[in-house]
């Protein structure tokens, strides 16, 4: 699936509020869907794209030999979930980024449902 395809899709996951696909080394969204007045997704992207490489500056000090497969952050009200997009043909510098309503949210289904869209996503 195509990238505006995949974002609708992720909007249909219950509780989805917003959803990114972000680019980590630019810091740059490829396109984003929801949000609203309260969320800015183009500044929520970009600022993940700080927590992503810090993660991975760690991981890569341990020298753990390992790849992140997503991030949750839990906030009191919401849920946000960075799925990084593994290697191969679309790149190892892509996330999804999907923000969560907590109190509508099945958090397992979310994860269970993004990487299934990540599965069928062409970039």
């Amino acid at each position: 699936m195509n990238i505006e395809t995949a974002l609708k899709e992720a909007m249909t996951i219950t509780g989805a509020v917003g959803v990114a696909l972000v680019d980590y080394d630019s810091g740059m969204s490829l396109g984003s869907i929801g949000g609203g007045d309260w969320l800015n997704l183009e500044v929520a992207a970009a600022g993940n794209t700080e927590v992503v490489r810090a993660k991975q500056r760690v991981i890569s000090a341990l020298n753990l030999n390992d790849e992140i497969e997503d991030i949750l952050i839990t906030l009191h009200r919401q849920y946000h979930l960075i799925r990084l997009l593994s290697g191969g043909k679309r790149g190892n510098a892509l996330f999804l980024y999907l923000v969560l309503d907590r109190e509508r949210a099945n958090l397992a289904l979310a994860r269970h449902s993004l990487r299934a869209i990540e599965a069928d996503l062409t970039v």
